[in-house]
């Protein structure tokens, strides 16, 4: 972790603790000549959330778990990702919420969810074609509930997977939960990818590093980006931060190739498979909260 006297991660040769290191404890936000919230806001582009703003994502968040871990108990043999997202819209509009990702982006994304298969590393489009034994699936739910954001995502392996498939699902995994373990105060954005990428390293994979994790909450996406792989992108954690982290950790080389026609669509670009699992975290004044409590 970066020390109050080395030089700030921002190149301005002050040190940190003269530049964007964030207000001690018992600084008063009042008498301060920037607030925390401001400070974050005006040189990071994040936003603090405020108490009520946390109880909104936090029941977002939640909401977004509970249809996830509905749509992974429908998700076997024989069934569409069609049929999935067609339940994905029932259980949104019972719950009085809107499914942040149909209609999102250039081009509009198609369809209420992201359903990726196999060599799929992120964005898949659910269809008409029935998953069959061996195959593994990420679905992604983001809900918006009354106005505020949740976003998560699991894996599900359809009957007996290869050998490959099950690495990847079980590296994605635990290299999600071993970044949740780090998460506090004080750390920084870097150690999350400075723990991920190690990790699955180690177990033969790689970390695709063409896509990030991102703050999230009061938007669909907010700043900061927050990569899965080794990087050097040193500002701290504080309390009110609420984003996702997502490793997405593919069996060969990280390279992702997306499709060009659909514009979604991302692939391996060796075919082989990738695993992604998702939370949004609050960074909380004694360590983080998973807000998507969904279960494995």
């Amino acid at each position: 972790m970066i020390g109050r006297n080395d030089p700030c991660w921002c190149g301005s040769l002050k040190k940190w603790k003269k530049c964007h290191y964030p207000l001690e404890k018992n600084q008063s936000l009042d008498t301060s000549p920037q607030s925390l919230a401001e400070h974050y806001y005006n040189d990071f582009q994040i936003i603090l959330k405020t108490p009520e703003q946390i109880q909104g994502i936090r029941a977002a968040s939640h909401l977004a778990a509970h249809i996830l871990d509905t749509l992974c108990a429908h998700a076997k043999a024989g069934v569409t990702t069609q049929e999935l997202n067609e339940l994905a819209n029932k259980l949104h509009q019972e719950s009085g919420a809107i499914p942040a990702p149909l209609g999102y982006g250039s081009p509009p994304f198609p369809k209420s969810i992201c359903t990726s298969l196999n060599e799929v590393i992120c964005h898949g489009i659910p269809d008409d074609i029935p998953l069959h034994e061996g195959d593994i699936i990420n679905i992604d739910v983001t809900c918006i509930l009354n106005g505020y954001y949740g976003d998560c995502s699991r894996m599900v392996e359809i009957g007996e997977v290869s050998p490959e498939k099950h690495l990847v699902v079980d590296v994605a995994y635990e290299s999600l939960m071993r970044a949740c373990a780090i998460l506090k105060p004080g750390a920084l954005i870097s150690d999350i990818g400075n723990t991920i990428e190690p990790y699955a390293v180690s177990r033969g994979c790689s970390v695709v590093n063409q896509f990030v994790a991102h703050g999230v909450g009061v938007d669909f996406h907010e700043g900061p980006q927050i990569p899965h792989y080794k990087n050097s992108f040193h500002i701290p954690l504080v309390a009110g931060m609420t984003f996702t982290i997502e490793p997405m950790i593919n069996a060969g080389v990280r390279t992702a190739v997306i499709d060009r026609k659909d514009q979604w669509t991302a692939r391996t670009k060796d075919g082989k498979a990738s695993g992604q699992w998702e939370h949004t975290v609050l960074i909380t004044p004694e360590g983080y909260e998973i807000l998507t409590p969904w279960k494995r």
